[in-house]
């Protein structure tokens, strides 16, 4: 199994994100890290600190050599998918090619309601974020993009230089059965669950699959991962991983704790690399 790390840069400190990079950097069982999209921080109290997921990750992937990373996800509503596109390409070359680029629909109410962006109904949502898909796949690939939907208009639009990568990995986190998992079939290259129960997660990968097989699409192309919590009981941990790993999953991130030193990174290796 698959194994990376995740450091959601909210209430915490750079030299803290900064040393638990440095530190998985040096352990090849740790196969990449994630940050995430997000102005507030979640699940608490919203007032507190949190920094910029892009500019995050930008800065940990040229402070380290040879993690893979991304941002878990991103969220289609905050930036215009052009813009997106540049900034993916953009740092997958200063990286040397180590870009994961992580999308998602969006949906925190509480930050768009405060910063004015239109958020819209769950189907306005999906709609918007198919739209961007396809602008975004086309940018990423083509000399020139011309598209009309309803939310993106693109006319002869360039993005050069292209990423480094001949494909860049496209990852799709979401538990949608009608809107999330086709669109992962069609556009993505990784499929994060973001959810904590294997049984759900078999069902969702058999709609997957479902949804690769009507693309004419082999399912093993696309990675699916899951987001498990440490505590730092290894022993749970591992049980956890053992559960999705049994439920087909292919990968796990594991989202280090905050108030813990960088150095529970070296316990964690241990544990997984022994498991």
């Amino acid at each position: 199994m698959r194994h990376a790390i995740s450091t959601s840069p909210q209430r915490t400190t750079w030299n803290w994100l900064l040393e638990v990079w440095q530190r998985a950097d040096q352990y090849p069982v740790f196969e990449s890290g994630w940050t995430f999209d997000h102005l507030y921080p979640l699940f608490g109290d919203s007032t507190e600190d949190c920094l910029e997921g892009w500019i995050t990750l930008t800065a940990l992937l040229h402070e380290t050599e040879r993690l893979r990373g991304g941002v878990l996800v991103t969220g289609m509503v905050y930036r215009h998918p052009g813009v997106l596109a540049n900034m993916a390409s953009t740092l997958d070359i200063t990286s040397g090619g180590r870009l994961e680029l992580g999308i998602g629909a969006g949906w925190n109410e509480e930050e768009c309601t405060a910063f004015g962006i239109e958020l819209g109904s769950m189907r306005e949502r999906f709609d918007r974020f198919e739209e961007g898909l396809h602008v975004l796949e086309s940018l990423l690939t083509n000399d020139r993009t011309t598209y009309e939907g309803t939310y993106y208009q693109l006319h002869d639009a360039m993005n050069n230089p292209k990423p480094l990568q001949p494909k860049l990995p496209i990852c799709i986190g979401g538990r949608g059965r009608t809107r999330t998992l086709p669109l992962t079939a069609r556009f993505a290259d990784h499929w994060n669950y973001g959810g904590t129960d294997p049984v759900e997660f078999a069902e969702l990968r058999d709609v997957l699959q479902r949804a690769c097989a009507d693309l004419d699409r082999d399912p093993a192309e696309i990675t699916s991962s899951v987001l498990l919590r440490w505590s730092g009981d290894d022993d749970q941990l591992i049980a956890e991983r053992a559960a999705f790993e049994a439920a087909g999953a292919d990968g796990a991130i594991v989202s280090i704790p905050k108030d813990a030193p960088p150095s529970v990174v070296d316990q964690l290796a241990a544990a997984l690399d022994q498991s």
